[in-house]
């Protein structure tokens, strides 16, 4: 089994705890360092996600849910893309408040629940898309969060996972080794006030499975057409899964 390994954490229990801790300490500034840190390319990688989903995004019976959607703004990508309303869940508390804000602010409705995304409190084959933003590599346990993807999924349903990766090029690589471990937790330390939150992200990417990795770890947990697409030189991968 694999899984998020953050600080101190010595079972899953413990990292899922640290994990949501964190994300409640950064809520209140996650918008602002998250642009200013991607430059804001973060949105250009939400738009494709969007582009990509287009053809399930339209579908009039398509049940969709933002899965660890911190504080919405992928959801709120697909809700305009759909013109209908969207689900979104989170385990942190505050990530859901900031969401909740952001939402009613665009006089939007979208239903929102906290929720494990190891444990969700639907009926089994009861979606039709599921995307996660920069979540899925947070998760206690990859191989079970994959399962409850697919428990909650109809058959003909799509899976879509965009989260951080390592670029396949060398050079270019090191290079954004040396931004990400050097230069990322002074200024994300900065611009939220929680140096160990940016400091353990990009730990965990460079923890985190390959792309190649990760597309094998979906069809060994039961999707079809298991597809990725690198964007940023490969430091994101967007895969898309169905059942």
């Amino acid at each position: 089994m694999s899984g998020t390994t953050p600080p101190g954490a010595s079972d899953e229990q413990e990292a899922s705890r640290w994990v949501r801790s964190m994300f409640g300490r950064v809520a209140p500034r996650y918008d602002l360092a998250n642009h200013l840190l991607s430059f804001n390319i973060d949105k250009y990688w939400r738009a494709r996600t969007v582009s990509r989903l287009q053809e399930v995004l339209m579908r009039p019976e398509t049940r969709a849910l933002d899965l660890c959607c911190g504080t919405g703004d992928l959801l709120l990508a697909l809700e305009l893309k759909r013109k209908a309303a969207i689900m979104g869940s989170d385990f942190c508390h505050p990530m859901l408040t900031a969401a909740d804000k952001k939402i009613a602010n665009r006089g939007l409705k979208s239903p929102l629940f906290e929720a494990d995304a190891l444990s969700l409190p639907l009926p089994d084959a009861s979606l039709d898309l599921i995307t996660m933003a920069f979540g899925f590599r947070n998760l206690a346990n990859y191989e079970r969060g994959l399962a409850e993807l697919r428990r909650v999924l109809r058959p003909g349903g799509v899976a879509a996972i965009l989260e951080f990766s390592q670029p396949p090029n060398a050079a270019f690589g090191a290079l954004y080794g040396l931004y990400s471990q050097r230069i990322l937790p002074l200024l994300g330390g900065a611009i939220s006030g929680s140096r160990d939150a940016y400091t353990y992200l990009p730990e965990s990417v460079r923890k985190f499975p390959s792309a190649e990795k990760l597309a094998s770890m979906m069809e060994a947990a039961g999707f079809r057409k298991v597809e990725f697409e690198r964007m940023t030189f490969g430091i994101v991968a967007l895969h898309i899964g169905h059942f």
